[in-house]
């Protein structure tokens, strides 16, 4: 009786998929201060080259601001709206002229602090997201996404080869 019990209960663990414990720590791939102010800066750089000031900010893969800075003259209304582009630019991790259609969503209405319009862009290299750059300040919002796409291309290289 124990032998036909034990064949039983060893038969039926060895029918049980096999699964690997799950890790008890997950690496993360962040962006260091420097790196994030150099994309900031960059970002400033590329749209005055255009003659523009404008806000900007780079936040983590989570939404939170890593890097905000606003040029001397640009609208203090730039600020909190370039936050709300690259905020909603790493949540869906799209440039923001990608969400358009979104913006009659009731996402808009929900108080989540999203901007729904061009003007931003996520951080990816290898294959990871590093966070986002929002822009504001242009009157176009493609002339903002353009200085963002700027910033990134600045280290995009570097980030590529980690």
């Amino acid at each position: 009786m124990k032998k036909t019990l034990m064949a039983s209960v060893l038969m039926a663990a060895s029918a049980m998929p096999a699964y690997a414990e799950d890790p008890m720590a997950v690496n993360v791939a962040r962006l260091s201060m420097d790196v994030a102010n150099t994309i900031a800066k960059a970002t400033i750089d590329a749209c005055r080259e255009k003659g523009i000031p404008i806000s900007v900010t780079v936040v983590d893969r989570n939404g939170i601001p890593q890097v905000q800075m606003r040029d001397t003259i640009a609208p203090p209304v730039s600020y909190s709206i370039s936050a709300k582009k690259a905020y909603t630019a790493v949540m869906f991790n799209v440039k923001g002229s990608q969400l358009g259609d979104r913006a009659n969503s009731p996402l808009q209405t929900m108080g989540e602090g999203l901007a729904f319009m061009a003007g931003s862009a996520p951080i990816q290299a290898g294959g990871k997201l590093y966070g986002a750059v929002g822009v504001s300040g242009a009157p176009d919002g493609m002339d903002d996404e353009a200085c963002a796409i700027k910033g990134i291309e600045s280290v995009q290289d570097d980030l590529e080869m980690m």
